[in-house]
């Protein structure tokens, strides 16, 4: 995926004061399950070695982007590092 027009970088400290709609925002198959595998990815990396992702998603005020190590995903949401959580739902793209 290239640029992506008004996207907002925040620190990860700030997803705390986000809002998350319910809807889903990747409406393939496909494309939830390509969203499933970057996150198993992106999983494995933080754990092992520490590494940084790229968590492009959308709240209630539009596209932001976040670098951070993803520690935990579980069915509904990931957890980053200082306990942040993102509703995978939300998710747009993982970029490792």
């Amino acid at each position: 995926m290239g640029a992506i027009p008004s996207l907002i970088n925040i620190e990860k400290e700030q997803v705390r004061d986000l809002r998350f709609p319910a809807g889903e925002v990747l409406h393939s198959e496909e494309a939830r399950h390509r969203r499933q595998s970057e996150l198993d990815r992106a999983l494995v990396l933080g754990n092992i070695d520490h590494n940084k992702v790229r968590i492009i998603f959308s709240d209630a005020e539009g596209l932001k982007e976040v670098q951070t190590t993803i520690w935990a995903v579980t069915d509904e949401r990931i957890i980053l590092k200082s306990g942040m959580v993102i509703p995978i739902r939300r998710i747009v793209e993982v970029i490792t």
